[in-house]
């Protein structure tokens, strides 16, 4: 028996792709999708294979029991409101969107015509392989937020079918948490990019070999162990080290200068507030200055 007679998807991007291969199964007839652009609707429900494209969003919206807003962030709560002047009197769907930095609160209007309401976010990147995508959700964390209990419970329960972990986050909080995601994964990229540049003007052919081990070892580590996994000339106190490191990045590789400082200053601030320590006092001066400490 399927969780639900019918799936409307609002948005043919990576993320409504990837939800309306995974939630094909539990749908007793094929998803819904509904685009701005119904070329791009039908291109997205053919590459699918079990999705059909809706001619009209309120033909999708008087049939699914369940709706699905896959659209950017910052169209989240116009998209909400325009659906909720769009849906029949009486009929209830159980509607959530899949940004992260938003609650359920931003479904207000589609609330207040009648639909249970919910944000569930998949921690987790879209890169435009739904088949791939499906299989990560499996053992993948969603963070729900319900605009009720009973909500919330819902959501649990769809997280549930994808093969999810549930993870429940309060409304006020749901932008701190994105902006924890953020700050992992969106200023890792950076974090990798810079420090290739830096080999690659050290004259390294091939960084990410060089780096991949490394790096590889150090998120396993700080995953496992978080603080404590960190080493190097930091928790080391060696201020000539740090210096010289100021010195050639101002001459060589100046881009990440300030990249590099301000790591380097969070990282002693998290060492000074575990244990403070004299031997590192001298490294604060250092990364201030662009000579190398003598």
């Amino acid at each position: 028996m399927t969780a639900y007679h019918q799936i409307g998807l609002i948005g043919a991007g990576r993320v409504a792709q990837a939800f309306a291969l995974a939630l094909a199964p539990h749908s007793a007839a094929p998803p819904l999708l509904w685009a701005r652009s119904s070329d791009k609707a039908q291109a997205v429900a053919a590459r699918i294979g079990r999705a059909v494209a809706a001619p009209r969003v309120e033909s999708l919206l008087a049939a699914a029991d369940l709706l699905v807003l896959a659209v950017s962030d910052d169209a989240v709560a116009a998209v909400a409101a325009d659906l909720a002047t769009a849906l029949p009197a009486g009929h209830a769907p159980f509607a959530f969107h899949v940004s992260g930095r938003s609650g359920a609160a931003i479904l207000a209007p589609l609330q207040a015509a009648g639909a249970a309401t919910a944000a569930i976010h998949p921690a987790m990147t879209f890169t435009g392989d739904p088949p791939a995508e499906v299989r990560r959700m499996a053992q993948a964390r969603f963070a729900i937020t319900g605009a009720t209990d009973a909500a919330t419970q819902q959501a649990a329960r769809l997280v549930a079918l994808l093969g999810g972990i549930a993870v429940e986050i309060a409304e006020e909080r749901r932008a701190l948490y994105h902006a924890g995601l953020c700050h992992a994964s969106n200023h890792l990229v950076t974090l990798i990019a810079g420090a290739a540049h830096a080999l690659t003007d050290a004259g390294v052919d091939d960084p990410a070999a060089l780096l991949a081990p490394l790096v590889r070892a150090a998120l396993e580590n700080s995953l496992g162990r978080g603080f404590a996994a960190l080493s190097g000339p930091l928790l080391r106190g060696d201020a000539r080290t740090i210096g010289e490191h100021v010195e050639t990045l101002a001459a060589n590789t100046p881009d990440l200068l300030p990249a590099y400082r301000a790591m380097a200053l969070a990282t002693l601030d998290e060492l000074d507030r575990l244990a403070p320590s004299d031997a590192r006092r001298a490294l604060r001066p250092a990364l201030d200055s662009t000579r190398a400490v003598p």
